[in-house]
């Protein structure tokens, strides 16, 4: 059974840094490339940020330089880095696994809320 948990996610002020984390199981982890998503209320699901199994990272245009992904093939964890938060960085999180060929895997989702 694939499993895929989010953690990290809260609240936090403007300016501020949460560290998201993804623990992924049932998967043969090193294979897929692992990505972060999120939805604000009332909007469509959007990509933030994807490393692939070898490594190369991207990010949207919104995070590019505030947010990092990286990824411990050991642990088969993919973490999100988010400094410099600002409101609108608040939404819910998803992490994703996607492999060429076979059906992605979701996890459950994290809150992410930034607000004074």
């Amino acid at each position: 059974q694939v499993q895929l948990v989010e953690s990290g996610g809260g609240l936090v002020q403007p300016g501020g840094s949460l560290r998201l984390s993804c623990a992924a199981s049932g998967i043969t982890f090193r294979s897929y490339a692992m990505g972060w998503y999120r939805q604000a209320p009332g909007k469509q699901r959007e990509w933030v940020a994807t490393i692939t199994s070898g490594g190369s990272t991207n990010y949207a245009g919104s995070v590019k330089g505030r947010f990092t992904i990286s990824r411990d093939n050991a642990k088969n964890t993919v973490d999100l880095q988010m400094n410099s938060l600002k409101p609108e960085d608040t939404a819910v999180y998803y992490c994703n696994a996607d492999r060429p060929g076979l059906f992605p895997y979701w996890g459950q989702g994290t809150q992410v809320t930034v607000s004074s």
